[in-house]
């Protein structure tokens, strides 16, 4: 697989997004997005968005089938819906697939999900989540992130703002980690905290 090596430039909601903006008259269009390799991005990011979003990331083959029977049961009880999605879910929507909830698309990102899961290592995955996953309007990867939001490259990011960063991820069109509510800092408290737990990371010299 070609993606497993060359940097991913565009995605598919990328695509979806911009013409959005095109056929809203009153949006401003914006399209912020710079690939950097994983020895750019700061340890801190990638500890942050896997103590946020997949904590058996390094473990799993690409389904957390706990999270997963934990959302059904959660799903059925009428609490808030969850999901159990990992980042190599996530990656293979990310840059295969459109948005939606139908059969066919579950079941194309099952299948991406495991293609990927045997042809890339653990690190490439989360470089290329990294670098594509949407993290604001118009807003895409950890390099724009930084630089829009606090004003430096992804690999200058602190442990505070790598937090804030990971926090705003389930829902970026809504939340800012430069204009931070009391609902993300608690979020933020929750990632840092999941941090110190997890420790080192085997990836690229995590911190």
């Amino acid at each position: 697989m070609a993606l497993g090596v060359l940097p991913v430039y565009f995605t598919p909601l990328m695509g979806i997004r911009a013409t959005e903006q095109l056929l809203d008259r009153e949006r401003e269009f914006r399209l912020e997005k710079d690939w950097v390799p994983m020895e750019k991005i700061s340890p801190f990011l990638y500890r942050a968005v896997i103590a946020s979003e997949d904590q058996k990331f390094l473990d799993h083959h690409g389904f957390d089938w706990e999270a997963v029977r934990a959302a059904i049961d959660e799903n059925r009880s009428g609490k808030r819906l969850r999901g159990g999605s990992t980042i190599t879910n996530q990656t293979a929507k990310n840059v295969f697939l459109w948005p939606g909830r139908n059969l066919l698309r579950k079941g194309l990102e099952a299948y991406f999900t495991l293609l990927i899961e045997f042809f890339w290592s653990k690190e490439r995955i989360l470089e290329v989540y990294l670098n594509v996953i949407e993290m604001g309007n118009g807003i895409y990867g950890a390099e724009a992130a930084a630089r829009v939001y606090f004003g430096k490259a992804a690999v200058d990011l602190n442990r505070q703002e790598a937090a804030l960063i990971a926090a705003v991820l389930p829902n970026p069109l809504r939340w800012r980690p430069d204009q931070p509510s009391s609902y993300l800092r608690q979020r933020q408290a929750w990632i840092l905290r999941n941090m110190r737990n997890l420790g080192e990371l085997p990836l690229n010299g995590a911190q």
